[in-house]
C-alpha cells in the first residue's frame, strides 16, 4: 500500500493510474477504523481497480475543541488493518495540506438538509463535512466514492452536494456493519461501560421491530410502536423519526417516499449513538 500524505504525491499517483485506465474508488474516514470502514474498502473493489483511503480529522466539522483534541488517532493500527485488507493507496494530509491558505471552498445550498436531526444537535457540522468531502473530490479525481449508511444524514447530505456539482461520481451507499448482538459499529463504541453496552443493544432491536411492522403496519402505527419501545426501555433518545430518504422530510405515509428511512439518535452512558434502518424502498 501507497501511502501518501502531500496533495502532489496523491495527484501524481492518481494520474498515472488513469493513463492506464484505472477505475478508482475514494473511501474517505477520520480513522479510528473498524470493520465497517473495512467494509467500505471492499465494496469500492467490487467496482473499482485501486482504492484511496483517506484518513483525516477534520476540523471544521467539530464545534468543540476538545472534542478534536480527544478524537481518537491510532495511525499506526490503522494502517495494519488497510494494509491487511488490501487498500491501494492511503492519503494521510495534514491540516496545511487539505486546507492552504488560498483555498476558497466553495459553498452550497443543502436546502435545509442540514438543519434536521444531527444538524439539530450540532450546528455547523455537515457545512464542515461538504467542504472536506468536495476539497477530497477534488483532490482526488475518484470516478466511484463510497460511504456508510450509518451516517445517514451525511450520505443524503453529499448526495445533494454531487447533484448541485452536476458530478459524474457515483456515490454508492455501503449497508451498516453491526456487532453480532446487533449494535451499529462505531467508533464511540468503545467508551461505553459494560452496562451501557448491554443497553445499546436495544437501539436496534427498536429499529430491526419497526423493519418487521413496516410489512403490515401503516407508517403511524410504526412509529407508535417504535415509541413505546423507547418507553419501554426508559431510552434517552434526542430523537427517533421516519424520513423520505432522499429529501430527509418527516413522512406520514409509505407512500409519500421512494425510499423510507427510521432514523434515530440514544445516548448510552452520554455517548450518542446513531442508527438508521430502511424501512421500504422501492427499486
Amino acid at each position: 500500500m501507497y501511502i501518501f500524505k502531500t496533495v502532489q504525491d496523491l495527484q501524481h499517483y492518481i494520474r498515472t493510474q488513469k493513463k492506464q485506465t484505472k477505475k478508482i474508488g475514494l473511501v474517505p474516514t477520520m480513522g479510528a477504523l473498524h470493520l465497517g470502514h473495512l467494509s467500505l474498502i471492499q465494496r469500492a473493489f467490487q467496482d473499482c481497480d485501486l482504492v484511496v483511503c483517506s484518513i483525516f480529522v477534520n476540523p471544521t466539522q467539530f464545534g468543540d475543541a476538545e472534542d478534536l483534541e480527544k478524537y481518537p488517532r491510532p495511525i499506526e493500527s490503522d494502517i495494519e488493518k488497510l494494509e491487511k485488507i488490501g487498500c491501494s493507496a492511503l492519503f494521510l494530509p495534514d491540516v496545511t495540506e487539505v486546507y492552504p491558505k488560498d483555498l476558497i471552498s466553495p459553498t452550497f445550498d443543502l436546502s435545509g438538509l442540514d438543519k434536521t436531526m444531527e444538524g439539530a444537535h450540532r450546528p455547523g457540522h455537515f457545512a464542515g463535512v461538504v467542504e472536506v468531502v468536495h476539497r477530497l473530490l477534488d483532490i482526488a479525481q475518484p470516478d466511484c466514492l463510497y460511504m456508510g449508511q450509518k451516517d445517514y444524514q451525511q450520505f443524503a447530505i453529499i448526495k445533494h452536494m454531487l447533484g448541485l456539482m452536476n458530478s459524474s461520481i457515483q456515490l454508492v451507499r455501503v449497508p451498516i456493519v453491526r456487532e453480532e448482538d446487533g449494535l451499529a459499529m462505531s467508533s464511540r463504541n468503545v467508551r461505553l461501560s459494560p452496562e451501557g453496552r448491554i443497553k445499546a443493544q436495544l437501539i436496534s432491536q427498536m429499529l430491526f421491530e419497526a423493519k418487521k411492522h413496516a410489512i403490515h403496519m401503516s407508517l403511524e402505527e410504526v412509529k407508535q410502536q417504535a415509541l413505546a419501545f423507547i418507553n419501554q426501555h426508559q431510552l434517552e433518545v434526542d430523537y427517533f423519526t421516519i424520513i423520505d430518504g432522499d429529501s430527509l422530510e418527516i413522512i406520514d405515509s409509505f407512500d409519500k417516499a421512494t425510499i423510507v428511512t427510521a432514523c434515530t439518535t440514544v445516548r448510552v452512558d452520554g455517548v450518542r449513538l446513531l442508527d438508521n434502518i430502511i424501512l421500504r424502498e422501492s427499486i
